[in-house]
């Protein structure tokens, strides 16, 4: 998979914007894990969840990563639904690196 597969067309210019930030992080694992994640779920994110997934996006990756994959605790901060939700959704195999 080289990007994303859901259409932006019918998104809002900000979950336009969240979705292509999702898709270019930096690395390729995290580009995936938070691909897919938003591919599937931006468009029903209410404004909330979406400023809770906005703050993650600013998180650098190496973070990020190693609490995704339980290398490092997450902080309370940022153990939110959305956070979890994004855990579980890696963790069921649909974020992860296939490389």
């Amino acid at each position: 998979m080289t990007g994303t597969t859901r259409s932006s067309a019918d998104l809002d210019p900000r979950r336009r914007k969240v979705l292509f930030r999702s898709w270019h992080r930096g690395t390729r694992e995290m580009d995936l894990i938070m691909g897919r994640f938003a591919d599937v779920h931006i468009g029903g994110f209410s404004d909330a969840e979406l400023d809770e997934f906005e703050r993650l996006i600013e998180v650098p990756d190496r973070d990020l990563f190693a609490w995704v994959t339980d290398k490092a605790e997450t902080p309370g901060n940022y153990d939110t639904a959305v956070f979890r939700a994004l855990k579980q959704f890696h963790s069921e195999g649909k974020g992860a690196w296939l490389g």
